[in-house]
């Protein structure tokens, strides 16, 4: 989710398409807190045991 927030966020600024801009912010930042949240070993949105 980081990475297409990202490609999201050069694509709105190279063709100047303000939604695709907002789409990347948007993704890039949950992105981001997603990934520190499983960096630190906090479960998101799954199960702890996969049976």
């Amino acid at each position: 989710m980081l990475i297409l927030g990202i490609i999201l966020l050069i694509i709105g600024f190279l063709t100047g398409i303000s939604i695709l801009w907002t789409i990347g912010i948007i993704l890039a930042v949950i992105g981001l807190v997603l990934w520190v949240l499983g960096a630190i070993g906090h479960s998101v949105g799954g199960r702890r045991h996969y049976w």
